[in-house]
Formats: C-alpha cells, structure tokens, sequence
C-alpha cells in the first residue's frame, strides 16, 4: 500500500487541492508559533475558563455577573485572538517617540505664533487632534487590538474577593447555610501542535481554570408573616393592599424581593395621601430561631418621631402654568380658573377644557404619586411642551393657625411650550437596479393649531427610483417618478357624538384625520392611490396602545397603461393565475380595521422586552349598496395578522431576539366566481425585515416555482441549458403568511454591533382556478416542507439617534427551487445575485 502523504498529487486530481493542503499546512504552523500565551509576562497566567457546580435552586446567571474576572470572549469572535492579531502591528517605541515628536513641533509653532492668541488657539486644537489619537493607541492599543481584549491575567486575590461575594449573595437569597470554595487547575487540554515539541515548562502550561463549588444546602422559606404598625391609619392602609404583596409564606427568603417589598409599600402609602412617607421608615426584621431553615419576617414600620403619627396630605390649590420658563419683566400673568384650577400664563393660547382632563391632580384630593406621574405623562403625550414637572409645597401656618392648615398642599404645574412650527427638509438619494434617484421629503409639524392642543401634520414627497420591471419581463431597469403627499390631524380627546367623561381621560385619548395621495408614473402604467383613514387611539398603559379606525377608504385609479403590458398581465393571469392584474384596475376599497400593540421596549432596543401586534380588517361589508351606481371595483375581505417578538438580554449589549409573524386574508364572497381580494391586502414575504436572502416580496409562492413567460404564455427557454428560466422578479401574493426570524446581536467596536441571524418563511395562496398552481396552495399535511429558509451576517451602526443597517443572507433552503431545494452550497462571495441579497435600512428589522 503506498504511503499517503499531505503534499501527494495524485493523478486525475486537480492542482488546487494541492494549493489547500498546503495552506493548511502553513496556517497550522503559524497557529503553532503564534499561541496568545506569549503575550504574558513571566509568571503570569491566563484565566482560560471558569466553571460554576453544584448550583440547583439559586440563580447561576446572577452568580456569574459576580465573577471578578472572566476569560476573554470566544464567541462570536475570538477576542483575545484579534488583540493578539493586532500586537503583531503594534510598536509602542515608535508610538512614543511619535508622540514626543508632536508635541515638540507644536510647543516650537505655538511659541513662535505668539502673541497672535487665535493662531495658537488653532494650534492648540490641531495639536490635541493629532495627539488624541496617539494617546489612545498608547493606553488601548491600535484598532485592531480594540477591537479584541487583551489577556485576562489570572488573579487569585479576586478569586478569592468572587468567592466572598457568591457567598453574600447566597445568603440574600435564603442559602444561610451555605459554602462556596474555589480551586485553580493549571491544565491545558487544548490541542496544539507546539505540545509535540515543547516541554512541560513552555508557554503552553500556563492556562488557568477556575472552579467555584457550591454548597447550597437547605434553603430557609417563610413560615409567618407579620406586621408591626404603630401608626393604625398607615396600618389600615398597608393591611388593604396586602393582596398585592411580594411576600408570601413557604417563599424562599430573598431580600431583593424584600427590597421590592419596601418599594411598593412607599408607593402605597404615598398614593394614599402620605406625602412624606419615605422608605425608611420601614424595616424587615427576619428571625430564624424559631425552626430549622424557617423565617419569620415581621414588617416594622415607625413612626416620624416618638409620639407623631404619619400625617396625610390634601391638595388644597392647583396651579398651572402653561409658559414656564417664559419671563417677562414687570408683567403679570394672566390667570384663568377652570374646575378650581388656575391656569397663568402671559398669553393663554392652550385651550383650558382641554388642559383641564389631563390633570389628575385635582383641588380637594388626596395626594397621590401615581396621579401626579399620570399627568406628566399626559401633557407629555401631547406634544405641546418641551417639559412639564409637578411640585408641591406645604402650606405654612398663618397667625397662629397650625391646625386648619396642617396636611395642605399646593400643586404647581409648570409646563413650557416646544415650538409651534416645525419643518424637516430631507435631501437623498437611492441606487437601486442600476439606477441613482435622487428624493426630496418636506414635512411641516404645527402645533395647537387650532387653540386645542391640536397636531397638523403636513409633508410633501417627490423623487426618482430605478425599479427592475415588475413582471421581470425585461432585462433592463426602469426610472419610475414617485410623487406623494400627505395630511394628518390629530386632536387629544375621543371625537363621538355623546359627551366623554373624565374617566376616559386617563386612557390618552386622540382622534384621528389622516389623508394621503400617491403618483406613480412608469413606462408600463401611471396609478394613483388616494386614501383617507378616521381613527381612534388610546392607550392602556405606556407599553399598550389601541387603534380603532372604523372608517378606510382607498380609491386607486390607473388612468395609463400600456398595451404591451396589458397583454402581460393577461398572460400572468391566464398562464399562472396572478392576481396583479387587479392591482392596475379601478378599485374602491372602503373597510374598517383594530390594532393591538404592546411594545414593553425603546427606540433603540436595549431592554429585555416583548413586542405584539394584533391586527383585524374587514372591507367592502356594504358594496351591494353602491357596487352598480360606481364604475369602480369593489371587493369584500377579510384580513387577521399576528406579530410576536421577544428580545432576551444576555448582556450590557448582547441580545437573542426571535420572532413569528403570521397572517390570513380572505374574500367573504366570490366576485365573478372567484375569491378575489384587493392586490395591496395580500401577503408577501421577502426583503430587509422579512426573510431577507429574498428580494422584497419575491418568496414563495408555497412550493410553486414561476418561470419567465414567452407571450403566447409559455416558458421562456435558455438557449444554452435548455432549460426553462427561472423569474426571480415577480412578485408573489399570498394569503396565508409564516415567517419567523432568530438573531443573535452583539457588539462589536465602540458604536458597531454585529448579528447572526436564520429567518424561514413563505406565503401561500387557498385557492387556485382549475388547481393551475397546486404547490402554492397551503395544505395542513405539507406546508412546514415549503419553509424557505436563509441565513447570513449583519452590521449595524449605532449613532444613537439612528440606526443603519446592512445584513448579507443567503438561501439555505429554496422550497420553489426544481430539484435539490437545499441551495446553500450554490453560494458564492461574487457572482450569485439570486442566490445572496444585500439589505441596507434605518433601524433594525424588528
């Protein structure tokens, strides 16, 4: 048998396995003589991993944000290995003598521009420019080595200040009898090809693992719980909120819940009129000499001062004034009283009745924390002031009189006005298909328009956008000239012909008028789409909103079309039952909708959070009335659609977000005998928020795979193949959508966040004339088979105030492609545009 050798060719074989081999050879090599452990001192070691046992009820994650040290991070980047990537670059000689150097010609120019102060002051800037950057590649490392983290050097004294700390923090969670030891093993069972010529005292050796054993032993639990109230008032109080408590019997001890416990006690009390209460004058007192692994936890809770009860506060006064800030010499105030409240101001301008039911501080009326937080938040949500805080001050006793005037409060509301115009101008442009377009966006915000704390809101949009054809019956791109505009008005109170009671203030009721207009002219077609929404919006909470718009219209006109492309929505309608042709007709689409939104995250999504959206439309419930008086279509539908996603913070800037979103659409009737829905309330699936290895709406449909067609409606054959050619252009409606998406983000550099993300999805049709398409109709016993499936890598930049993104995903699965439908080996880093999408957005997808 002949002997196999790494660098044998063998014959038949091509040259570039030999090529491979032999960068391999060498990459192991130079892993070899490259080991991160050379960048320690002598006698140093590096903390190469930690292991945590014998944890069953505590929390291990809590105890591993105890860790004083943590070796570097591996995943989803080799840290340490980036540092080191970049040490090979690094020369902090020359740093410094570059430094000096700078600093040297700079103390020569500056003396030499002096007197002239403003030449050396632009000396001075220049100087702390240049020498900026030098300073921080001298305390950080350059660029590189920023990127990665430098080696964490073992320590045993923090190990030791870790084990303290998992032991306090035991002992707050009920484990009084517990024991945590630490041990440190210098092994190094990672291969290497340095251990076959190194000795055991090399670098190699020198890895460090840590592990914390733990002991928890029996956990003490509450067997009573008790209250020590001196106060009665302040224990009536307490004892009937006591449903609401975060201590129960036979829980473990835990004193962070304790500490919630006090919290919400405070919170309690204040909103029962104490005004002064603080938390401490609560103390939990825990005795566990009573029974083995049993507390008793008793609630004190004192008094002020011996012998002094706890007093409570009325709002005896309310004051608002709706200009503060404003200051004007020598001139009073004008004050207006409305509901016992006065309202001052240089100049009234904001409406009173409207003021008046977003203040749940109210004259006569206990204090109460959680009133006064619900107004700030209202007169916040009403976009009329750049700040609003409410005060309070005790009324001092008059003459002697400390009796009548004990226990009073006078409220101040200051609020002061944002601007009342407000305008952006967008300039951009667009590089799509090929093709620069060049956009302009003016928007007008104007406040209080009307003396009501109204919101007009105005915006005007023009500009040019290359498309790819939309049938992909082309090969080239098209220039397509885009003209919008665009209405809303928005009032802060529920517009209905009965009278609203103050009751539903708390709600923060807003009605809206919106109306836009939207131009689009090609050179197959020029469509117009006018639309008109009245809506009503409340909100149950700050994370929870409501949508109800009992009346949508939409009438959409396309007064230019092409006979050439009339003919090819014909051949898609014939050949393959596309219903775009419908999108390109007369509609009138009226129709009333609800919207669920609960959304516990911020802007930019740094909190552990979940996000639902549930969404209900029903349209042309009414067209027998007026469908033969209009020389419009009407269609009847309805549309149901559910969004979840959770995002789980793993870190200060790592973060796991998953999310599944599903919808159905349906007509109610047939119209000329077939099912048929409005073209704009289909489903689609695809681009940079859906599964983005596919072209905006261009997955699917199902398993159905579309081929260019010939004009006489038959499959457009490649000349050199033979075979038919795939259309990746068109678009494909569904009315049944399912996708989903899990991403893995992290950061990366200073302002640079990384993610790896798989999205799978597709969207289906439930019924097809004459079953021409039988793979794009969704049946129960085969549609997760026909999950699309795409995976990739993302950038984002975070600016704080925006956010851009760009994601690289390619198909892994392809359920519409002939054949072998696992596609992921056809990619290519260049030279697949159907096989790899690029995505560039504002924001993150979801």
């Amino acid at each position: 048998m002949k002997p196999y050798s790494l660098f044998t060719i063998r014959p038949g074989r091509p040259t570039e396995r030999l090529i491979t081999r032999t960068a391999l050879a060498a990459a192991l090599l130079l892993v070899a003589g490259c080991s991160p452990l050379r960048l320690l001192e002598p006698k140093q070691k590096l903390l190469s991993r930690i292991r945590l046992e014998g944890v069953q009820e505590a929390d291990a994650d809590r105890i591993a944000a105890l860790y004083q040290q943590k070796p570097n991070s591996r995943f989803p980047l080799p840290k340490l290995t980036i540092y080191q990537l970049g040490n090979r670059f690094y020369n902090k000689e020359r740093l410094v003598a570059k430094l000096q150097r700078i600093r040297t010609e700079f103390d020569e120019r500056t003396q030499a521009a002096r007197p002239d102060s403003v030449k050396v002051g632009k000396l001075l800037v220049r100087r702390e420019k240049r020498t900026r950057r030098l300073q921080l590649a001298l305390d950080k490392g350059n660029a590189i080595m920023r990127l990665g983290e430098p080696p964490v050097v073992y320590d045993s004294t923090l190990t030791a200040r870790t084990v303290e700390q998992i032991g306090t923090f035991l002992k707050s969670e009920g484990f009084f009898r517990s024991k945590v030891a630490a041990t440190d093993t210098v092994v190094d069972r990672r291969f290497s090809i340095g251990h076959m010529f190194a000795g055991p005292d090399t670098v190699h050796n020198r890895r460090v693992t840590v592990t914390y054993r733990i002991s928890e032993n029996q956990p003490f639990h509450y067997s009573q719980l008790d209250y020590d109230i001196a106060d009665s008032a302040v224990a009536r109080v307490v004892l009937a909120g006591q449903s609401a408590s975060l201590l129960h019997v036979n829980d473990r001890y835990n004193e962070s819940v304790i500490g919630q416990e006090r919290s919400r006690l405070e919170t309690l009390l204040k909103n029962a009129g104490y005004f002064d209460f603080r938390q401490q004058y609560i103390t939990l007192e825990a005795d566990t000499s009573f029974a083995p692994a049993t507390v008793r936890l008793r609630t004190i809770i004192a008094d002020p001062a011996p012998g002094e009860q706890h007093q409570v506060y009325t709002v005896r006064r309310v004051r608002f004034i709706t200009d503060a800030g404003t200051v004007r010499f020598g001139v009073k105030r004008d004050t207006l009283v409305r509901d016992s409240v006065y309202y001052l101001s240089f100049k009234q301008r904001f409406s009173t009745k409207i003021l008046d039911r977003k203040l749940t501080v109210r004259p006569g009326e206990r204090y109460s924390l959680q009133s006064t937080l619900l107004t700030q938040r209202q007169l916040s949500d009403l976009d009329m002031f750049r700040f609003n805080t409410v005060t309070y001050n005790k009324i001092r006793p008059v003459g002697g009189d400390s009796i009548s005037n004990r226990g009073q409060l006078i409220a101040t509301v200051n609020a002061s006005p944002t601007k009342k115009y407000q305008e952006t101008t967008e300039f951009g442009g667009t590089y799509v298909a090929g093709l620069p377009g060049p956009f302009i966006n003016f928007r007008l915000k104007v406040r209080n328009i009307f003396g009501g704390a109204e919101v007009l809101e105005l915006g005007l949009r023009s500009g040019f956008e290359g498309q790819f054809s939309s049938l992909g019956l082309q090969n080239k791109s098209v220039l397509t000239t885009q003209l919008g505009a665009n209405a809303n008005l928005v009032i802060p109170q529920f517009l209905v012909p009965w009278r609203a009671n103050r009751f539903l203030t708390r709600y923060n009721p807003k009605t809206r008028f919106s109306t836009s207009f939207t131009y689009v002219d090609r050179p197959e077609y020029t469509r117009t789409n006018l639309e008109a929404t009245y809506d009503y919006i409340w909100q149950r909470s700050v994370f929870h909103q409501y949508v109800l718009t009992p009346l949508d219209l939409s009438v959409i006109y396309t007064p230019k079309r092409d006979s050439i492309f009339n003919r090819t929505l014909e051949v898609l309608r014939d050949s393959l039952g596309s219903p775009l042709f419908r999108s390109f007709g007369k509609l009138f689409v009226p129709s009333m909708n609800f919207t669920s939104l609960y959304n516990s995250n911020d802007f930019t999504q740094t909190r552990d959070a979940r996000y639902l959206r549930l969404f209900v439309e029903v349209g042309g419930l009414t067209r027998s009335l007026y469908q033969d008086n209009i020389s419009l279509d009407v269609y009847d539908f309805a549309k149901v659609s559910a969004d979840y996603r959770r995002y789980h913070k793993l870190g200060p800037k790592s973060y796991l977000v998953y999310r599944l979103n599903t919808g159905l659409a349906h007509a109610l009737t047939k119209t000329d005998g077939v099912y048929t829905i409005p073209y704009d309330k289909y489903f689609f699936a695809g681009g940079s928020s859906s599964v983005r290895a596919w072209r905006p709406r261009r997955l699917g449909t199902g398993g159905y795979t579309t081929y260019k067609l010939n004009s006489d409606g038959t499959n457009r054959i490649d000349e050199a193949t033979g075979q038919p050619i795939r259309d990746y252009d068109l678009e494909q409606p569904g009315e049944v959508l399912i996708e989903g998406n899990v991403e893995y983000r992290f950061p990366l550099y200073d302002f640079i966040n990384g993610a790896l993300f798989t999205d799978f999805g597709n969207v289906w049709t439930l019924q097809e004339p004459e079953d021409k398409r039988n793979e794009a109709i969704f049946r129960l016993n085969r549609f997760y088979r026909q999950f699309a499936v795409g995976s990739g890598i993302g950038i984002r930049f975070d600016f704080t105030f925006l956010i851009l993104r760009l994601d690289v995903a390619t198909k892994v699965y392809d359920p519409t492609a002939p054949g072998n439908k696992f596609v992921l080996p056809n990619f290519r880093l260049a030279k697949s545009p159907n096989q790899t999408a690029f995505n560039l957005g504002i924001g993150y997808p979801f």
